[in-house]
């Protein structure tokens, strides 16, 4: 067989298709980029501008050591089916090195509602663990010592009800509150920005959030109660800088919370994390942290007047773009979340979450998922990447294309005190609108070749390419149905209805709310009946859709 013909049957067709390349180059943001730079670019003292690592404005990372002191937290996220599919899946994550969990929620679950509730139909485990109970809870973490390992739980309008389970399970463990390490994302900001899973309005949303930052301020001291995030704005179709400036609008929002509720704020900052997306812009994403971690610094220092250091730091977790992800050629998404992770590494992430190849397609098989871990493993403990802290910091690319972040960032953040704050600013849909024009501006970027990316409009290939998928069956939600009509059935109904009332009184009054939400959830109370509750007294909150 000739060589030519022979190349032609292993390797499938393939085209180019023309393109219409734009005038300027820039980043995914707009920034506009020069072919080199120079001394010229970079302005501002050191000390001021950068700093070393682990002082003062923090630019060059959290950590005098970084990598060499910790590396990053691999984290992985994964949640599925029934609470025990998903103990398993973590049990294997942690056999395979990962050093923290990261859990995902179904649906019914994100939006308060048990797996027997009519709007859970056919979503019961279906994109996350089902967990409406604290039975629900207990199976998740059976035989995982709460006292040793570190939870993230990405859950927001029912969190309360969620840690309320989490302190429950420890209890149940003979472990307190205050050795729980984890953070709990509760950023309902970005929801009504972004990620459209609510129950009630925003200011009784904020309230909540209130209640728990009080509690956790008081009772657990090592838990991050807010994970700012950042993540599900880009993931909407944000830029790197509108991501950057409405993470860092809705954290001084959580701050302020935490003041007006009388706490003082290096009692409570120092517990804040933050969640950030990662793009395929390589600089761009590692200018983004660095500044990220500057402007916070100010923010905290400055505007707020935070005494303790530890206040000014933006402490972060990342996650690789599952927005970047493509159906055409999955495996090539392997690339991109391995460039997307480095990225992370270089702009000094605490911690990393790599997305499988196969999530356009369905929640990532473990053989996928596995290869998402040893993405993170390859570059810790093969590149040399942990050797040296902000390798990249002095360039003076990523100097100035720093501090043109941090600009633009902040021309957002003046725009939103102008509007009354970022919560007067979420009302009138002042990041809707900006994210919903980017989103546009980016797909006709690609629809029309500007913006190229392989296998898409670039370098594309007949026909389909087939890979595994995850397969979720309806038995869990069958299981799950059953299990909470059998808990309403089986608990003490007397105490069950009394701790539903003191949610209810707490509610319509302002008590805290932590209290009787616990009590509630140790009298076997479900996630429905409690978001119920919130959903009688505060209402609930319907999209204006603005555009």
């Amino acid at each position: 067989m000739p060589a030519e013909e022979r190349d032609k049957r292993l390797m499938p067709t393939e085209k180019r298709v023309v393109s219409q390349r734009p005038s300027e180059v820039t980043t995914l943001s707009g920034i506009p980029l020069k072919n080199h730079y120079g001394p010229e670019d970079v302005t501002g003292g050191y000390a001021d501008q950068l700093g070393d690592p682990g002082q003062y404005p923090f630019t060059r990372g959290p950590h005098a050591t970084m990598y060499r002191g910790k590396p990053w937290t691999m984290r992985m996220f994964a949640g599925f089916g029934a609470p025990e599919d998903t103990n398993r899946r973590f049990k294997l994550l942690l056999e395979h090195g990962q050093t923290g969990l990261s859990t995902a929620f179904d649906m019914p679950t994100l939006m308060g509602y048990d797996p027997d509730s009519p709007r859970s139909l056919g979503e019961v485990g279906r994109e996350g663990v089902s967990v409406a109970s604290i039975e629900d809870m207990m199976r998740l973490f059976d035989g995982i010592p709460l006292a040793e390992v570190t939870t993230s739980m990405t859950i927001n309008a029912p969190a309360i009800y969620l840690l309320a389970c989490y302190v429950v399970t420890a209890e149940r463990q003979g472990v307190s509150p205050a050795q729980l390490r984890g953070t709990l994302q509760n950023d309902m900001l970005k929801e009504f920005i972004a990620q459209k899973e609510w129950i009630s309005p925003v200011r009784p949303s904020m309230r909540i959030i209130r209640d728990m930052l009080v509690y956790c301020t008081r009772e657990m001291g090592l838990w991050n109660t807010i994970s700012v995030s950042g993540y599900h704005i880009r993931e909407a179709g944000a830029t790197a800088v509108q991501e950057l400036a409405f993470t860092l609008a809705d954290g001084i929002g959580y701050v302020q919370l935490g003041i007006e509720a009388g706490l003082d704020v290096d009692a409570f900052a120092p517990r804040l994390s933050f969640f950030f997306d990662v793009h395929n812009d390589f600089f761009e994403e590692i200018a983004k942290f660095r500044a990220a971690r500057r402007m916070w610094a100010r923010i905290m220092r400055d505007r707020f007047g935070a005494q303790n250091p530890r206040s000014w730091l933006l402490r972060t977790h990342a996650q690789t773009a599952g927005v970047s992800l493509m159906a055409q050629q999955p495996m090539n998404n392997v690339v991109r979340t391995t460039v997307q992770a480095l990225a992370a590494v270089f702009g000094g992430t605490q911690s990393l979450h790599t997305n499988s190849f196969d999530e356009t397609y369905a929640l990532p098989t473990e053989a996928a998922a596995r290869l998402a871990l040893r993405t993170q493993q390859v570059i810790a403990e093969e590149t040399g990447v942990m050797a040296v802290a902000d390798p990249l910091g002095g360039s003076y690319f990523v100097e100035k294309l720093t501090d043109q972040m941090e600009e633009a960032a902040m021309a957002y953040l003046e725009k939103i005190d102008h509007l009354g704050g970022i919560v007067r600013a979420v009302e009138e849909g002042f990041p809707q609108r900006e994210i919903a024009n980017s989103a546009y501006a980016f797909q006709r970027q690609i629809d029309t070749g500007a913006r190229g990316i392989v296998g898409v409009n670039r370098y594309v290939t007949e026909g389909e390419e087939q890979i595994p998928t995850l397969k979720i069956d309806l038995e869990p939600e069958r299981v799950q149905c059953e299990r909470i009509v059998s808990l309403r059935a089986r608990r003490e109904a007397g105490r069950a209805r009394a701790a539903i009332d003191a949610v209810r009184r707490a509610a319509a009054g302002d008590d805290n709310l932590m209290d009787p939400v616990i009590e509630a959830v140790r009298a076997d109370v479900t996630l429905g009946e409690v978001c119920d509750v919130f959903r009688q007294v505060f209402g609930e909150h319907r999209d204006p859709a603005y555009l």
